[in-house]
């Protein structure tokens, strides 16, 4: 039995024990969500050392990052410090996109050195092995080449994977006939057009459906349902291809659930921050609740450099309007593969939108790590300021930096005029009468 068969049997498994627990929640309420849809256990039963994770509504917002080698860069070593500094900064999954190098051993040794929720999207490497390895044009991939790759992630113990069913015949005619200034700008959706256009042939991934769901069911893995269609510029957003897609991803999502496999959808991209949250209302009541995965979204287009902070004011809003699970954008996205500090800090910046938001959905615990930081600020209490911090080592390291004396206590901001400082003598000299 999947987590999906078993929560519509009234049966809570161990798995749905060990996250209810992380999320401070009854395990009955995650188990009516995984029954209706709404929320996901993200754990392949070949994942031996992997933490279940749990996603969807009513949960903690969750972090991804993205990381993974190209052609230009090869290197495990450095691809493995960064899942152990996206792991030690906070990120609950971690995507291995690599397309350089020796795949098969990065992601083994991904998988084994953390126990973070590890996503995939397997069409990238059937992609690279078609090329490198068997000498052939992309296009000409096989069928059975492309569910085969499938199969190889999902028995490494991938918990989770990225395919783009959605992308279809028929939304790259709506795509082709509305006009995009970007057309398509995911990797996994450009390169299923480009076998379409060449075969002269429907996306595989859509027209063996079925046999994607008889795949990964045995693994109980999820479904990340890609999202190929996504705009890669503010001009592009919500348009008629997207909207398209989402509707076919909806349709996807019945059958999977039908199967027994559980299902999360991804979505945009480059979105105007006045449309984020239509965004969000469009995939839930098209894709019927099931928990919504997106990169960012990026709220302008001109801020190379800085699109961690772009993304993180996307994050915000579209979590706040219901978005599940974030990925994060480094402040190197549209330049170069991130570098290791470019992790650490794209993890943190999602880390504040995912918890702005669990605010606003009124997470359970949430708000009260707020309250106990003000009274740590309060008291003048810097270690406990910094264990309550989401990036405790570098709220350190500026405190350190500025030299001040710890006997004051205060900042260098105010130091002897120091507004807590006023306050607390204040108090003091009221009940001295």
């Amino acid at each position: 039995m999947t987590q999906l068969e078993a929560a519509r049997k009234g049966i809570i498994t161990d798995k749905m024990k060990q996250a209810a627990a992380a999320e401070n929640i009854d395990p009955e309420i995650l188990r009516q969500r995984i029954a209706e849809g709404t929320a996901i256990i993200c754990h392949n039963n070949k994942h031996g050392n992997g933490i279940p994770l749990a996603v969807g509504k009513g949960l903690r917002t969750k972090v991804n990052a993205n990381i993974g080698t190209s052609k230009d860069d090869k290197s495990i070593d450095k691809e493995l410090e960064k899942a152990r500094v996206a792991v030690a900064a906070g990120a609950d999954a971690i995507m291995d996109l690599s397309t350089g190098g020796p795949i098969d051993e990065i992601r083994a040794a991904i998988i084994s050195q953390t126990n973070a929720c590890i996503g995939s999207v397997p069409l990238y490497q059937a992609a690279v092995d078609t090329v490198t390895r068997k000498n052939k044009a992309m296009v000409e991939m096989t069928v059975d080449e492309i569910f085969d790759g499938i199969v190889k992630h999902l028995e490494d113990g991938v918990d989770f994977i990225t395919v783009h069913c959605g992308v279809t015949r028929a939304t790259v005619e709506r795509m082709d006939r509305e006009g995009r200034i970007m057309e398509v700008v995911s990797r996994g959706g450009s390169f299923t057009i480009e076998w379409m256009t060449h075969n002269n042939a429907e996306n595989p991934l859509y027209e063996h459906f079925d046999r994607l769901l008889e795949i990964v069911k045995p693994f109980d893995a999820t479904l990340s349902l890609g999202d190929g269609f996504r705009p890669g510029c503010l001009a592009d957003a919500t348009d008629r291809a997207q909207i398209h897609e989402l509707i076919v991803l909806g349709e996807l999502t019945q059958r999977a659930w039908e199967a027994g496999v559980q299902v999360m959808i991804e979505g945009p991209g480059h979105v105007p921050l006045n449309q984020i949250e239509a965004n969000i209302q469009l995939q839930k009541r098209l894709c019927h609740g099931a928990p919504f995965y997106v990169l960012g979204p990026l709220v302008t287009d001109i801020a190379p450099g800085y699109d961690h902070i772009t993304c993180a004011i996307g994050g915000t809003l579209a979590a706040s309007a219901g978005a599940d699970f974030l990925c994060y954008v480094t402040a190197s996205e549209h330049l170069r593969l991130p570098t290791v500090e470019d992790v650490h800090e794209g993890v943190i910046a999602c880390r504040i939108a995912a918890h702005a938001a669990d605010i606003v959905k009124g997470v359970p615990g949430a708000l009260e790590k707020d309250i106990a930081m003000a009274r740590c600020r309060k008291a003048l209490d810097w270690e406990g300021q910094f264990a309550l911090a989401l990036d405790p080592e570098k709220a350190r390291r500026l405190r350190a930096e500025s030299g001040v004396d710890e006997e004051h206590g205060a900042c260098t901001m105010c130091g002897e005029f120091c507004a807590y400082k006023v306050m607390t003598a204040r108090k003091e000299k009221l009940v001295a009468g």
